[in-house]
């Protein structure tokens, strides 16, 4: 529900975006786009988009979330399986505060039972300014009527050239949008309004290569991999995104930190969309440019003037409190055991919600030459739909059949290899083939199936002992998936009195599942 209006004052666009070109090739813009999207001819380079004139909605704020910060300084006892980071990640505190406090050097040493001191939370709050709904961070019902190369075709900057190489094949900067847009799950709107607002993408046809490069200011992670281009910077941007909403919706994320140690706890009642925002925006960034950044002024200024009132037409809630889970089955035939080899993690980037399970088909691997080889077995539909897209080792399973991946309940299979794939746009019944498990898409190093659900383009978490909102468990055949806090893949499935515990290896029986 959004209510009351306040007096908009136009100012001039923040800072835009820019992308990575091929080595040796340079920025020329012509009179003519030569894009490759179909049937869009730019006679001539147009203008920014102004301004709009009028007045914002101003959203009511949400329900005041009581999640229980302690008053002062606590203490974490390392449970098994605890990473020092992922304690880190719940605390809402950096990993340098954590091995300072408790004069730690190594991260990757603790053991079962230490105790781990946890700084007092912060006296002061963030900004309770809501800057965008929930339905505008995620890919959510709306978001596919939203061409992503039309509108890029519209722009003066340099994302109408701006093309960068993944994989080894070379996007265009619209392409590379949209691919980031559909694996995070994050509206394009909101990915191309962050490039206009750090780097001047969409405006400037010329920005500086510090801003070609580091188009979202992301610097190098510190496990020592570059994070160069337009498809790295977006992803890390979505991913953060990701973590930020989902922390805050999912995770009991409470807390703020910035590089120079200032910490703030979330206002109590922002929304998930604008605490995803605040968090992104929030890394790599001074305390002092931040309170800019996320002031009226600030990004919101920058994405009204592309796209208008992010609030107009938002969906509230995105997912109802009282949702259930449609019947599933396992996602392999009846007959067949196959292992359980992942539990929860995350549905795209660790930064979404843990939706995603492992299973390993039931292949004898003492006779393939590599742990990435083509399954013989075939992944099956869980339910019924349609088949809604179809990618690099990605299948969407789309259960209300409109086709549309961003509305009602979605199933992900990721790793399908190409050979025999299931085509996009075909009807579906429960147990029909869906392609064979392999190392094909995103990230794997050996043969599975990696299986997520989403509902109005949201991950839905397999278990959630954190969640603001009720969610549904994953639920295969009446058997119950649960994962453990701040573990990612770690957790079992259970049905009765009967238990599987996800393991990556073929020789447990503990995680050998079939029905």
């Amino acid at each position: 529900m959004y209510k009351r209006y306040l007096p908009w004052v136009c100012l001039a666009l923040a800072a835009l975006a820019c992308v990575r070109l091929q080595p040796d090739s340079t920025v020329v813009i012509t009179a003519t786009f030569q894009g490759s999207t179909p049937g869009i001819v730019q006679s001539q380079v147009p203008a920014p988009i102004p301004l709009p004139q009028g007045t914002l909605i101003v959203p009511t704020p949400n329900p005041t979330r009581n999640l229980g910060a302690a008053s002062g300084a606590g203490e974490y006892v390392v449970q098994p399986g605890d990473s020092l980071s992922g304690i880190a990640a719940q605390a809402g505190v950096s990993l340098e505060t954590l091995l300072a406090l408790n004069n730690l050097v190594d991260p990757n040493i603790i053991e079962v039972g230490q105790v781990i001191l946890l700084p007092a939370p912060p006296d002061e709050f963030t900004s309770a300014l809501k800057l965008l709904p929930d339905s505008r961070l995620v890919r959510a019902p709306g978001s596919s009527s939203f061409d992503v190369f039309t509108f890029v075709a519209s722009q003066p900057g340099y994302i109408r050239v701006a093309t960068d190489i993944v994989k080894e094949a070379t996007y265009t900067g619209a392409q590379i949008v949209q691919r980031v847009a559909l694996e995070y799950s994050v509206d394009p709107r909101l990915l191309l309004a962050l490039l206009e607002f750090k780097s001047q993408w969409l405006t400037n046809a010329n920005p500086s290569e510090q801003a070609k490069t580091y188009p979202m200011g992301a610097a190098a992670s510190p496990l020592g991999f570059d994070r160069n281009g337009l498809y790295r910077q977006l992803t890390w941007a979505a991913d953060q995104l990701n973590l930020g909403y989902y922390g805050w919706k999912v995770r009991g994320l409470q807390l703020l930190e910035f590089e120079d140690g200032t910490r703030l706890q979330f206002a109590p009642d922002l929304n998930a969309g604008t605490v995803g925002l605040q968090y992104m925006l929030a890394q790599f960034t001074s305390y002092a440019a931040w309170q800019q950044q996320v002031s009226a002024s600030g990004f919101l200024q920058t994405y009204v003037g592309l796209f208008g009132d992010p609030f107009a037409g938002a969906i509230d809630p995105l997912v109802p409190g009282d949702i259930t889970q449609p019947t599933l089955t396992f996602p392999f035939p009846s007959g067949e055991t196959w292992y359980f080899t992942g539990g929860p993690h995350g549905g795209w980037g660790s930064g979404s919600a843990w939706a995603a399970i492992d299973f390993a088909p039931p292949d004898d691997i003492t006779k393939v030459s590599s742990a990435c080889y083509q399954s013989a077995f075939y992944a099956t539909a869980v339910a019924s739909g349609v088949v809604a897209r179809t990618d690099e080792g990605t299948v969407i399973l789309d259960l209300d059949g409109d086709g549309d991946e961003s509305t009602g309940w979605t199933i992900l299979y990721l790793h399908m290899a190409a050979q025999d794939r299931i085509q996009a746009g075909t009807a579906v019944s429960v147990g029909d083939r869906i392609g064979h498990p392999s190392c094909e898409g995103g990230f794997s190093t050996g043969t599975h199936m990696h299986i997520a659900r989403r509902y109005n383009g949201e991950w839905i978490p397999v278990s959630c002992d954190a969640c603001a909102d009720p969610r549904p468990a994953f639920d295969l055949n009446g058997w119950t998936v649960v994962g453990y806090t701040n573990q990612e893949y770690q957790g079992y499935m259970f049905r009765g009195s009967d238990r599987r515990v996800a393991d990556q290896g073929r020789t447990n029986t503990e995680n050998q599942v079939a029905w």
